[in-house]
């Protein structure tokens, strides 16, 4: 069955939604494609299956499968002259969040001028964004940051070899297009990586400061769902139950995140520009020990999350994220996966620079960070 709704993004969504594309890019006035993508993902089936429906609806694509996984600078402006070059006027994603992410960097940069880097919203460029975009419906292959339905974008700054957040209502995609059979053949650890990641976000964004109880109910639904569902996606990559409801709980993770989000997000992030880490992996070893820190100020709010895994109180909270992650396979420390005690100080430097901690329940020094990362060393 396949359904569709807006929150705030028209949303198509079930097995066999791929079908809909030609319908729908013509109702956002597409005709002449850009395919984003990266070249990993190149001739997979979730790859052919969107060209061949291109194909049989004879609509003229292009192709940049040049996004990094943590996109840079330099793939924006190499995306954007592939989309004047292909005489293109819309985008279509498919990837991960960072196929997504840098679709969303391109199709900002096809109307806008200077840098992408410019429009870093804790500079104040995003108010600088307008509305004057081509369409773009994103097709995610990963049930991980829900970018399809996120307005937000992560793209690393070359000279100083962080992450910039960009972030405006405009860069929603017109249609978030999921179908749950384009993930069937996601390896194990990726599933796991991104499916902690979609944790990370519904944990952080229902532990997040303000009043939003929207977003909040909608997280713990999201919880309530990789609590279930993660470890079946994992371990059965054709259990198209388990891979639906994954998808599900990562779309509802970055709609709850509009709230906010905290300090895993801002130790997670050097994490994958010093250390080149995968944004969920990072995540995944993390969540546990930052729930651990924020449950001296949050107890309920952590109990609650705990209740959404079917447990009762902090400790068993702690101890249900913690086994949820070794069961699908993350390392529970950082030396696991080559993270060397001699980057710690680059680590803590661009962490407590990083703006997600705001956000967080209880606030946290450099030092109170340092001793974060050390704790999983």
């Amino acid at each position: 069955m396949v359904v569709r709704f807006s929150f705030p993004t028209q949303i198509v969504f079930g097995e066999g939604a791929l079908a809909a594309l030609p319908e729908l890019l013509d109702a956002c006035g597409g005709t002449r494609v850009l395919v984003v993508t990266d070249r990993g993902l190149v001739g997979l089936p979730p790859f052919a299956a969107l060209i061949q429906r291109l194909d049989e609806a004879q609509i003229p694509h292009a192709l940049f499968d040049g996004v990094h996984p943590n996109p840079k600078a330099a793939d924006v402006v190499a995306g954007v002259e592939a989309y004047h070059v292909g005489d293109a006027d819309s985008i279509i994603s498919i990837g991960g969040g960072s196929a997504i992410d840098g679709a969303k960097a391109i199709q900002l940069m096809t109307t806008h001028g200077g840098s992408v880097i410019d429009y870093d919203d804790a500079l104040g460029g995003s108010d600088a964004i307008t509305d004057n975009l081509p369409p773009h419906i994103a097709i995610p292959t990963t049930a991980g940051t829900g970018s399809e339905v996120g307005r937000s974008t992560v793209i690393t700054d070359p000279e100083t070899n962080t992450k910039k957040v960009i972030f405006s209502p405009f860069l929603i995609p017109d249609v978030a297009l999921i179908d749950p059979q384009l993930m069937r053949t996601l390896p194990p650890p990726i599933t796991a990586a991104t499916g902690m990641d979609a944790l990370a976000h519904n944990v952080e964004a229902y532990l997040a400061l303000g009043l939003h109880p929207m977003c909040d109910a909608i997280a713990l639904e999201g919880v309530r769902r990789v609590a279930r569902y993660l470890a079946r996606a994992v371990e059965s990559g054709d259990d198209m139950e388990a891979r639906s409801e994954m998808a599900l709980a990562s779309m509802m993770g970055a709609v709850a995140f509009q709230k906010g989000l905290g300090v895993c997000h801002s130790l997670a992030h050097p994490l994958s520009t010093i250390c080149g880490m995968h944004h969920g992996l990072a995540n995944g070893i993390l969540l546990a020990n930052v729930v651990r820190f924020n449950a001296e100020v949050v107890p309920d709010r952590v109990t609650a999350i705990g209740r959404a895994f079917g447990v009762d109180g902090v400790e068993a909270t702690l101890r249900a994220i913690d086994e949820l992650a070794q069961r699908v396979g993350i390392p529970r420390k950082l030396t696991d996966v080559g993270v060397s005690p001699s980057q710690l100080q680059a680590l803590a430097d661009q962490a407590i620079a990083d703006g997600c901690h705001q956000s967080n329940p209880r606030p946290v020094s450099r030092e109170q960070i340092v001793a974060l990362y050390q704790a999983l060393f």
